[in-house]
């Protein structure tokens, strides 16, 4: 055969390869000879003209963005032999009966054509079921393992939350959690003392899953073990750092929030490693409870910086974690900081602090908000005599 027929034939089956590509059944049933014989059928296909158009169909209906790349070609006679890579989505419908999954595709492939009289008159192919069936199982298997790490990490979590609230007299304390769909490292803790006192604690471990919820878990035992024998919240914060430093790993680290309240006095001493500042409603204003301190874990040998204020009738204090202040709405603007406190400030007594926060939250990003990070609150408010 000429190489003038062979070009022919080749850029026939170029055409050809477009065609199935943009899913156009009726130049592939141009370009197909009448007795057309395919001799790789695909699961459930017909023989013959008929039964590969509509094997394209089925093909089209279930994947997108349907690609062949041609990395060479061959001719040898009336046959051309195509070296290639196929890339989908199958995001559309049922595949070789795969429900859609959401995920790229992509195989090498190789492809010969026979060529009669201008027509593609017989197909040979490669296996791409095998591979498409093998890559589904794959992901299969890492999104079961990626939730059974969910579901591990989120016992953990649960596990190191207090199960009740502690009731004291002229005060009120409300906890809220709400976890995200990826398990972070908040957590929140009331720890019972000697002579009346209360530990309130609120921190956040950095990273996601089960390394974060371990360091949380870790974190949280450690912080009850040291409270039970020293009263000093900067010197808690001091020991559980040293404690930690050489057992987290070393891109990991843990914000706390420590303080003592005396219920009967109202004194509140607390220290902070780095955690975001609570706000002192107080009045018509809102203030930061600041002290200072590295988050735990960080570096050795760090000191921390102890404060305290005297919460007296209707004062409220407002702890929470970075997934509030954190979170986006559709401009990609953060609710943030400044809104938070301008909030805490504004809400009156009717009403819990915590669900008006929320309600606004809700409203300044959208209907279908997917929540970024965990959220966590604690409010600790003494009663109006």
């Amino acid at each position: 055969m000429s190489s003038e027929a062979e070009e022919k034939n080749r850029g026939l089956v170029h055409r050809f390869l477009k065609a199935h590509a943009r899913g156009d059944l009726d130049a592939l049933e141009e370009m197909l000879a009448h007795d057309f014989v395919d001799h790789s059928l695909l699961p459930g296909q017909a023989p013959g003209r008929e039964g590969y158009i509509q094997s394209a169909a089925t093909q089209h209906a279930a994947l997108s963005d349907i690609r062949y790349i041609v990395e060479y070609q061959a001719t040898d006679g009336d046959m051309v032999i195509s070296r290639l890579t196929m890339s989908a989505t199958h995001d559309r419908g049922v595949l070789f009966g795969v429900a859609p999954t959401g995920k790229q595709w992509s195989t090498p492939l190789i492809v010969i054509n026979r060529v009669s009289g201008g027509k593609i008159a017989e197909e040979w192919s490669a296996d791409i079921v095998t591979p498409f069936l093998e890559e589904i199982e794959q992901q299969a298997r890492e999104r079961e393992r990626v939730e059974q790490e969910f579901r591990v990490a989120r016992r953990i979590q649960r596990a190191s939350l207090p199960e009740e609230v502690p009731e004291l007299e002229g005060w009120r304390i409300s906890p809220y959690y709400q976890p995200a769909r990826e398990v972070g490292g908040d957590f929140y803790d009331f720890l019972e003392l000697e002579d009346g006192l209360l530990g309130l604690v609120v921190g956040d471990a950095t990273g996601h899953g089960v390394p974060a919820a371990l360091v949380m878990s870790t974190t949280c035992g450690m912080l009850r073990a040291v409270a039970l024998s020293v009263d000093s919240p900067g010197k808690v914060l001091k020991r559980v750092n040293e404690a930690l430093n050489t057992r987290i790993p070393d891109n990991m680290f843990v914000t706390c929030f420590y303080g003592v309240l005396e219920p009967t006095s109202g004194r509140f001493i607390y220290a902070n490693a780095g955690h975001d500042l609570p706000y002192l409603r107080r009045g018509s204003g809102a203030e930061e409870l600041s002290a200072r301190g590295m988050p735990l874990g960080l570096m050795a040998g760090m000191g921390y910086e102890e404060n305290e204020v005297v919460l007296g009738a209707g004062d409220r204090v407002m702890f929470y974690s970075d997934g509030l202040v954190e979170a986006h709405n559709t401009e990609g603007e953060m609710f943030g900081f400044p809104r938070l406190r301008g909030l805490v400030a504004e809400h009156d007594e009717e009403g819990p602090l915590v669900d008006f926060l929320m309600e606004k939250l809700y409203s300044f990003t959208w209907d279908g908000w997917e929540q970024e990070d965990d959220i966590t609150l604690v409010t600790l408010q003494r009663s109006v005599r």
